[in-house]
């Protein structure tokens, strides 16, 4: 069974930092293209980063970039967002999800597979 498990999220303060990790299962995300999505309260789900099979080509959205980086681990299986200058506009619940595609996208409606999600709250 095809699973992405999100982990990392939680509470920090303005200006503070978080790791989010994406696990997969059941299949092994060498040959696919990861993203991560997040959803705000009474908001649509909003694109935020991906990063194409290889991690060599990544994307972000202008409100993260600088403050957000995508990478990935083939052998751990596993797809990272390190998040620093957190602002309490980037809380939302964070999604990876993968594409079976090689180049990265920042369109939801391209990936396959969906994660349950994970929240993250920057509050002071």
């Amino acid at each position: 069974q095809v699973q992405l498990a999100e982990s990392g999220g939680g509470l920090v303060q303005p200006g503070g930092s978080l790791r989010l990790s994406c696990a997969a299962s059941g299949f092994t995300l060498d040959y696919y293209s990861i993203g991560w999505f997040r959803q705000a309260p009474g908001k649509e789900r909003e694109f935020v980063a991906s990063i194409n099979w290889r991690g060599g080509t990544t994307y972000y959205a202008d409100s993260v970039k600088g403050r957000f980086t995508i990478s990935r681990d083939n052998a751990k299986n596993t797809l990272y967002l390190q998040m620093n200058s957190l602002k309490p506009e980037d809380t939302a619940v964070y999604y990876c999800a993968g594409r079976t595609d090689l180049s990265a996208s920042s369109y939801s409606h391209n990936y396959d597979y969906w994660g349950q999600g994970t929240q993250v709250t920057v509050s002071s």
